[in-house]
């Protein structure tokens, strides 16, 4: 076994895999770019070597900065992680040049599994069931269409070396297929330099479903059953089950044994996730992800392993730690994954300062956040993942919305009242919901919360009036001018607290009564102090981030401002004579020229921010007057990038 491991990786997964290395007494080695300098992954590590600058490609990305870490700690096995190097065939070769263990498949085996279309016609070889389509090498657009009208409409296109969603589009019909064709083309090169595509009948409401497989280097090969990722938004996962409800005994078995006849076909070893897509016609395979996944704990939760520390163990020679009868399931399992992300506006990405950074104590929590830390445009938006398991499936679910209730963050805006919505709704709670289910029920799950309940203001209100108060305590308990029964010189005694949410103002009207307030919130009077509201004591904290105030009640979270009334008026910003930046972010691309006349809802620039692509678009038909930005470019949220005369 190895002494001394480094992890090429950051967040949640770089502190759950020094988790188990110092467990299992193997030294843990981090490695930093300058964002993360002080970063919990840094922290937990025994020793933490710096590999560059905050841009992935300089630091995470770099091969040579990442082995030249392992070579100045002496470590004996690099574990990738997921994401950024972790399925790079170029990385487990250098790896293996140094002389440093690369702990996952080998290359081969990521190579033949990297392409989609060469991974499906293997597949086709080996009996594994494939949706209708062409994984072929001609990319001629006519063509292209031609498979697409041969395999019947919707069809799905989708990006050879993609991933996430990135370089996918369903097409409804023929006439939207060129389109789509070249979208799909640009996105898909812009994230993985790769072009090329692949057509597939596009199912109409599919599951996703994933087996988690294993295999060592002794030819033990096993499954340890399947995973159910079909509440997804744009294509990538929210919440992952263990295991797949409504799956027979049978189907079970079907699709583990499909999974380990994938494995063996490209002579796999370690850990991996074959995919597959399913309806009632039956299964069909998606892909393989030839490392540790994201969603891998609810696995762990419903069989009793440490899958990190199985990889460690494949990865030093040694023999699977079970055989396929050891392996059973006890119980169920979710998994809810927290982002830094606005549902309401698209899912964008939300950054900043986490002011308040509090997730429950009694389930299982991973995550690379604390209170203090900055979320920033470089890296993915995901701040933690909430694990909860039960005896059934019902029972796992009551634990995981009382976990997610309990989630209380500031400073970004997160996603976890859609969390909450999801896990609340009917359809979710019978089973088997299908990958379309978000988006579909999006009238529900993405609904607006209307105005904030009176507790909410009154918690809001109490909490700006008693730092007010504590602020105007000199500390003297005999000084008249420290008492706290509303006589107060030179000051009124009534206040009015105008928090907005939007452009809707609710207004509290506050008047001191003794040591407590009196408030008045629109019909209703209520008293409120001592951290009791109308007599009631209900758990309610409030984080303040300059002029938001945040609070979470009964699975809801409410953000509203508190505008400095000495403050200058913000210029709010965009309309038909100029595009903004919805994020921070880099530009990748600008398809206009000063003087070019444009249409609405053309596309004019393209911006890159933590993982996510945002087709910029001109807001009405128009001429452009200027253009402030250029491929490559950092720019800010609100930043002007194109200027509008008229068309």
């Amino acid at each position: 076994m190895f002494t001394k491991i480094l992890i090429a990786n950051r967040g949640e997964i770089a502190v759950r895999i020094a988790r188990t290395a110092r467990r299992m007494g193997i030294e843990a080695i981090a490695v930093f770019s300058d964002a993360d300098a002080k970063a919990m992954h840094v922290l937990a590590a025994d020793r933490a070597y710096p590999i560059g600058a905050a841009p992935p490609r300089e630091s995470y990305l770099s091969i040579p900065r990442i082995i030249e870490a392992a070579r100045l700690s002496g470590a004996q096995a690099i574990h990738p992680g997921y994401g950024f190097l972790s399925e790079n065939p170029a990385f487990a070769d250098a790896c293996a040049a140094a002389g440093i263990v690369f702990i996952g498949p080998p290359a081969s085996a990521m190579r033949a599994m990297g392409s989609k279309s060469a991974a499906k016609a293997l597949m086709a070889t080996s009996g594994v069931p494939l949706l209708p389509g062409y994984h072929g090498d001609n990319q001629d657009p006519g063509f292209l269409a031609e498979q697409a009208e041969s395999v019947g409409f919707p069809v799905v296109i989708k990006a050879v070396s993609g991933g996430g969603g990135r370089g996918m589009r369903v097409v409804e019909r023929a006439a939207d297929f060129g389109a789509a064709l070249q979208s799909a083309r640009q996105e898909s090169a812009s994230a993985f330099g790769d072009d090329r595509v692949l057509i597939e009948r596009y199912l109409q409401r599919p599951r996703h479903i994933e087996v988690q497989i294993f295999a060592d280097t002794h030819g033990n090969a096993v499954h340890l059953f399947e995973r159910d990722c079909s509440a997804q938004r744009r294509h990538q996962k929210v919440i992952e089950e263990a295991p797949a409800p409504g799956l027979s005994a049978r189907q079970r078995q079907e699709m583990g044994a499909a999974a380990v006849a994938a494995a063996q076909a490209v002579g796999y070893t370690g850990a991996g996730t074959v995919e597959f897509v399913a309806d009632s016609d039956g299964f069909f395979f998606l892909e393989m992800n030839t490392r540790l996944q994201v969603e891998h704990p609810v696995t762990e939760m419903v069989t009793g392993f440490d899958l990190v520390e199985w990889q460690l163990r494949v990865a030093a020679g040694e023999k699977l730690p079970a055989t396929q009868s050891e392996i059973h399931l006890d119980g169920h399992a979710f998994e809810a994954r927290i982002y830094a992300e606005d549902p309401a506006r698209d899912f964008a990405p939300s950054i900043g300062r986490l002011s308040l950074f509090e997730l429950p104590s009694d389930v299982r929590v991973d995550t690379g956040f604390a209170a203090g830390d900055t979320v920033s445009i470089h890296y993915d938006a995901m701040l933690a993942k909430l694990i909860v398991h039960g005896p059934d499936r019902v029972a796992a679910l009551r634990v995981l919305k009382r976990a997610l209730d309990g989630c209380e963050v500031a400073g970004v805006v997160t996603n976890l009242d859609l969390l909450g919505r999801i896990a609340g709704h009917p359809d979710f709670a019978a089973g088997g919901i299908d990958t379309g289910f978000i988006a579909r029920e999006g009238t529900t799950l993405l609904a607006g919360q209307g105005a904030p309940p009176d507790a909410v203001l009154a918690a809001m209100a109490l909490a700006e009036l008693d730092v007010e108060a504590v602020a105007a305590d000199g500390g003297d308990p005999y000084s008249p001018w420290d008492a706290r029964d509303g006589w107060w010189t030179n000051s009124s005694p009534v206040r009015t607290l105008d928090f907005m949410d939007g452009e809707t103002a609710y207004p509290v009207r506050a008047v001191r009564d003794g040591t407590a307030w009196r408030l008045t919130i629109g019909e209703r009077r209520l008293l409120a102090g001592g951290g009791t509201i109308d007599g009631v004591r209900e758990r309610l904290r409030v984080a303040k981030d300059g002029e938001t105030r945040t609070l979470r009640r009964d699975g809801q979270t409410w953000r509203l401002r508190l505008p400095d009334p000495i403050a200058g008026v913000d210029d709010e910003g965009g309309g038909a004579d100029r595009l903004l930046a919805p994020i921070p972010g880099q530009v990748t691309a600008v398809s206009v020229v000063v003087g070019q006349a444009v249409s609405r809802g053309q596309v004019l620039v393209v911006l890159e921010a933590m993982k996510t692509v945002f087709r910029l678009t001109a807001p009405a038909d128009g001429t452009v007057s200027a253009v402030n930005c250029a491929a490559g470019e950092m720019v800010q949220e609100g930043q002007i990038l194109v200027s509008f005369g008229e068309g």
